[in-house]
């Protein structure tokens, strides 16, 4: 008779879990290299962000960069990061949502 059932269960569900997290570690290496892009001012002012939250490129309409401009594109670059993240945060919950599933992760 078995004295501890239940292990073959505990077993299985520590492979799976190894295999979720290769399967997570691999998605976020993956996110890493995706980028997205957050706008503001119709496209004058751009943000890349990758999908692990790191801006890579930055991208200002000349015609902002005047001295009388200072508030209006402190202003756009608030909009256009805050987009930029806002965007790399869905992609990051499609991709690895699927994989954390119930972990409240």
């Amino acid at each position: 008779m078995d004295k501890t059932p239940g292990l073959g269960d505990m077993a299985g569900m520590l492979k799976q879990l190894r295999q979720v997290q290769g399967e997570l570690v691999k998605a976020q290496k993956e996110l890493a290299n995706e980028t997205v892009v957050g706008e503001s001012g119709k496209g004058a002012v751009k943000v890349t962000v990758t999908g692990d939250q790191r801006v890579t490129a930055l991208e200002i309409e000349p015609g902002l960069l005047s001295a009388g401009n200072v508030d209006r594109l402190n202003q756009l670059l608030l909009e256009a990061l805050n987009n930029a993240l806002n965007e790399s945060r869905e992609m990051a919950k499609k991709r690895l949502g699927p994989l954390t599933g119930g972990l409240g992760l």
